[in-house]
C-alpha cells in the first residue's frame, strides 16, 4: 500500500521541510534538485539532479510522480503547459503560478478582482517612468517583473534625477530580455507594518486561511513573524482573509499561497497588497509548531486534493525568528548551550553551509499574549547564538 508519489521541482529549505510532513503522512515525496548541494537532498531519499529548464529533464521527472509542485516559482509556464498537455498533473496550474511568477500579471489580476492595488504602472522607457513619476509624485519603486525576490531586482527611485541616473540601465537592458519586455512601476507606499494573509486551496475548492501575520524584514529579508498580527483589528484581519481567499478562488490556486500586505491605515481596506507567493513561505514557518496543522502538510494535503487541516494557533500567539549565517561555524556547538536556556524553543536548521548573511534556519516559539515580548526576546537571544556562538 503507498500513498500519493508527489514530485517537487527545486531543493531548497520548502522541500526539505515538506519532508517529515510527507513522511507522517506516509506520501512518497522525491525532489528535482538543481546540484549534489541542495539542502533537500539530505533528507529526501530520492533527489535526482537536473536542471528544470530542460523540458525533457523535467518531463521525465514529472512523469514518475503522481502531482508536480514547487519549491520556487521559477519554471518557465511555457514547459508546465507542455507537461499538462501529456496530461501530467500540476498543482499549482501554470495559469495560476503566472501571477506569482510576473509582478505586471499580478497588478493586472488584483485590480480586476477588485482588490486594493498601489497605484501602478507598466513602463518600457525611461520617459514612461518620469511621466508615472510626475504623476503620483515621488518616490516610488520601480521593479523587474520576474526574477526578484529578498529586495533583487527592486529599487527605490526618490526623485526623477535619481531615477535617470540609475535605473537608464534596465531599460537599456529590456530590448535583451527574453523573459520580460516592460518594467513595473509603483508608488512608495507609506505603511505602517507589513502583513501575511497565508491560506490553502485543494483542487475541490476548500480554502482554508491561517491567522493573518505581522512580518518583519530587515534588510529586505524576512526577520521575524508573529501570529497573529498584534494589535491587528478584527476588520482588517477579516478583510485581509477574505482577500487571500479570493484570490485563491478566483484565479485557481491550489496549494499554499502566500498574500503578502502593505497595513495602511485609514484606508479602504487597511491595506494594500504587495506580492503573492505560491508555495510554502517564509512567513508561515511559524505554523510547523504554531498550527494544528503546518503549512507544509497542508501544501501536501492540498496538491494531492485531500481535505484541508484545521489552520487553529496553538495558544494564543506563535513567533517565528530567521537566523542567518554570521562568525559561528559551528551551529552545533552551540544546541546546548541555546536548549539549556531555552528549552521551548525549537530549532529548525536547514542544514546548509554558513554564510554570512545567508538565511540558514529559523526559530518557534508559542505561548500566551501577555508573553510575547518575552517570547521574541528569547527568539532574538536564541538566534544571536545560533549566529554569532557563544561569548
Amino acid at each position: 500500500m503507498t500513498g500519493p508519489k508527489i514530485g517537487v521541482v527545486g531543493g531548497g529549505q520548502l522541500a526539505r521541510m515538506m519532508a517529515p510532513a510527507a513522511t507522517e503522512l506516509g506520501f512518497d515525496l522525491t525532489v528535482l534538485a538543481e546540484d549534489s548541494g541542495v539542502c533537500a537532498r539530505a533528507v529526501v531519499a530520492q533527489a535526482p539532479i537536473g536542471d528544470y529548464r530542460d523540458y525533457e529533464t523535467l518531463a521525465a521527472f514529472a512523469r514518475e510522480v503522481d502531482v508536480l509542485t514547487f519549491d520556487h516559482e521559477h519554471v518557465p509556464t511555457a514547459l508546465l503547459e507542455r507537461l499538462i498537455s501529456e496530461g501530467i498533473n500540476v498543482q499549482p496550474r501554470p495559469s495560476a503560478l503566472v501571477y506569482a511568477q510576473d509582478k505586471i500579471q499580478m497588478r493586472k489580476a488584483v485590480d480586476r478582482l477588485g482588490l486594493p492595488n498601489p497605484r501602478w504602472a507598466e513602463v518600457r522607457t525611461l520617459d514612461e517612468l518620469l511621466a508615472f513619476g510626475d504623476s503620483i509624485g515621488w518616490p516610488l519603486v520601480l521593479k523587474t517583473p520576474r526574477g526578484g525576490y529578498d529586495g533583487k531586482g527592486v529599487m527605490v527611485l526618490d526623485s526623477a534625477q535619481q531615477a535617470a541616473q540609475e535605473s537608464a540601465s534596465w531599460f537599456e537592458q529590456l530590448p535583451q530580455r527574453t523573459d520580460f519586455s516592460a518594467l513595473l512601476a509603483e508608488e512608495k507606499v507609506p505603511f505602517s507594518r507589513e502583513l501575511s494573509a497565508l491560506v490553502a486551496r485543494n483542487d475541490a475548492g476548500q480554502v482554508e486561511p491561517w491567522a493573518v501575520a505581522e512580518s518583519i524584514q530587515v534588510n529586505s529579508v524576512c526577520d521575524e513573524v508573529m501570529a497573529p498580527a498584534p494589535g491587528i483589528s478584527d476588520r482588517v484581519a477579516q478583510k485581509a482573509q477574505d482577500a487571500a481567499v479570493t484570490v485563491a478562488t478566483e484565479l485557481g490556486v491550489t496549494g499554499v499561497m502566500a498574500v503578502e500586505l502593505f497595513e495602511v491605515p485609514g484606508s479602504d481596506h487597511g491595506f494594500l497588497i504587495n506580492e503573492f507567493a505560491m508555495r510554502p513561505h517564509n512567513s508561515g514557518h511559524w505554523t510547523q509548531d504554531g498550527s494544528v496543522t503546518s503549512q507544509f502538510e497542508q501544501h501536501l494535503r492540498a496538491v494531492a486534493n485531500y481535505p484541508l487541516g484545521s489552520t487553529a494557533i496553538k495558544g494564543e500567539v506563535a513567533l517565528m525568528k530567521n537566523f542567518l549565517g554570521g562568525t559561528n561555524d559551528d551551529i552545533f556547538g552551540v544546541y546546548p548551550a541555546l536548549m539549556k536556556a531555552y528549552p521551548a524553543a525549537k530549532v529548525h536548521y536547514y542544514g546548509k553551509a554558513v554564510k554570512p548573511g545567508r538565511k540558514i534556519g529559523h526559530i518557534n516559539l508559542t505561548g500566551s499574549r501577555a508573553e510575547l515580548s518575552d517570547l521574541r526576546q528569547q527568539a532574538a537571544q536564541a538566534a544571536s547564538l545560533l549566529t554569532n556562538g557563544l561569548a
